[in-house]
């Protein structure tokens, strides 16, 4: 069964890569040669250069290839999927703009008519018989004549010279002297005396014409996309604000900040740098706590220890806490636990805390089973008072349903990204029971976090990166 759903995904994406090269590729040249091989060779090699990084990220290879390769091989995925929805979308747009150069070529060219009244042709010389001339699309489209003069200025045989044509001439052939091959090693052609003679040049055909125009729109479409959204990511993750209310928060812990940020994913692509501008960005909200709910590292401590030492300078009144994310299990969970407690957060391993105003508890992510380190609810939640307020850190939101059942008041995860690339949202959706922002469910509320980061291609679209600021209020106030 696995081995028919991967054949399916290659074949797949085998017949979107190769509707990619035909319509950017193939449509838009005249015909086979070097730009058609080059264009196979760019969509197959940015192909490989994704798979490349992920087998590098996958099998610990040395970070310096890690980085090598993660730039091109995952932007060339956001790339190709808004290459592919902007000829998509060309689809639409090609029959509407072939059948607006359509009417705008004129269907038929009147022959020429003698310069002036006073024509050299004989004054009993029939002007009736002539009609006007058709002419064939095909000559419209596929030849123009280099350098020639208009028809209008030059009158044809068979209008100004009836009575000097000799017998054998074919009606409508223009009278040109002949040409000799040139033997000077010039292939230009050339009349019997010497001078250059207009040589034919191909034109492109409405339909390449068509196919270029789409092509080069759709290229700029996915380039400025991707573009857009690759430098929103670089530039750190905004601040948003959310207040949720809670029926058993005391009076005095009215407006309690939580500063909420999830899938940094720091890692080959996003390292120190970016790490500093999110430990800025919470800083400057003031919270008096702060959340880390998962996906902090795409990597081991090795190689991204120095990337994430940044965090040791997150400043909170009740401290900053941390749960798991999946993609600390591909990392190394436990190394990794070790070392955010050493930059000075408080690592929730489905365990809880009293804090003066309510319980926070945290919970392992369920990519943790299978090393025997999944979430416990009971663990974290059994014994608890629940009279009091309770807040629960889990990376993702599949986990309210035990977090409802263990009478948790706001459940904060984080984990979808917010779909990350548009369309990605509607899969999101599909997995996930809330995407992004506030939802209830019974008595428990889930906040979901689009997350501060972005995994494989470092760009969101549709899905802007956030640290949010929960601000807790009583009832009563």
């Amino acid at each position: 069964m696995v081995f028919v759903f991967v054949f399916a995904v290659l074949g797949v994406l085998v017949a979107a890569n190769w509707y990619l090269w035909r319509r950017l590729v193939r449509d838009t040249t005249s015909g086979p040669g070097w730009l058609r091989r080059g264009g196979a060779l760019l969509i197959a090699g940015g192909w490989i250069l994704a798979i490349a990084a992920f087998v590098a990220e996958g099998t610990g290879a040395p970070f310096v290839v890690q980085q090598i390769l993660a730039w091109p091989g995952f932007l060339w995925l956001a790339l190709s999927l808004y290459l592919l929805l902007a000829v998509l979308a060309g689809e639409i747009v090609r029959p509407l703009l072939r059948r607006y150069l359509e009417r705008r070529r004129p269907a038929t060219v009147p022959a020429a008519a003698p310069a002036s009244d006073t024509a050299t042709a004989p004054a009993a010389a029939p002007t009736t018989g002539v009609a006007p001339v058709t002419v064939p699309e095909a000559a419209t489209e596929a030849h123009a004549v280099q350098g020639a003069r208009p028809a209008s200025a030059t009158p044809t045989a068979a209008t100004a010279e009836p009575s000097t044509r000799p017998a054998g001439d074919t009606p409508g052939t223009p009278s040109e002297p002949p040409t000799e091959p040139s033997t000077d090693g010039d292939d230009t052609p050339r009349h019997a005396d010497g001078t250059a003679s207009p040589r034919l040049v191909a034109a492109p055909s409405r339909r390449l014409f068509v196919s270029r125009v789409v092509a080069g729109a759709a290229a700029a479409a996915a380039v400025g996309t991707v573009g857009y959204g690759t430098v929103s990511v670089l530039n750190g993750p905004s601040i948003k604000r959310v207040t949720v209310p809670l029926a058993k928060l005391p009076r005095a812990a009215h407006g309690f900040r939580i500063a909420v940020v999830s899938d940094i994913h720091l890692g080959p692509v996003l390292g120190r740098g970016f790490a500093q501008r999110v430990v800025d960005t919470i800083n400057s909200t003031q919270p008096d706590l702060i959340a880390v709910v998962g996906d902090l590292v795409d990597g081991s401590v090795k190689d991204l220890g120095p990337a994430a030492a940044p965090l040791a300078g997150l400043r909170a009144r009740h401290g900053t806490y941390y749960v798991t994310g999946n993609h600390e299990y591909f990392s190394g969970a436990e190394q990794w636990v070790d070392e955010v407690r050493r930059l000075g957060m408080t690592p929730l391993e489905n365990a809880r805390t009293e804090l003066p105003y309510f319980d926070l508890a945290g919970v392992n992510d369920v990519a943790g089973e299978d090393e025997g380190q999944g979430p416990d609810f009971v663990r974290a939640l059994g014994d608890r008072d629940r009279s009091r307020t309770s807040v629960l850190l889990a990376h993702q939101p599949v986990q309210i349903h035990d977090a409802v059942d263990h009478g948790v008041d706001l459940q904060l995860s984080g984990h979808t990204h917010g779909g990350q690339l548009w369309p990605g949202t509607f899969l999101a959706g599909a997995a996930n029971p809330t995407v992004a922002g506030l939802e209830r469910y019974g008595d428990t509320q889930l906040y979901v976090s689009r997350g501060a980061g972005a995994w494989g291609p470092p760009t969101r679209v549709g899905a802007e990166s956030d640290i949010t600021v929960i601000q807790l209020a009583a009832r009563e106030a």
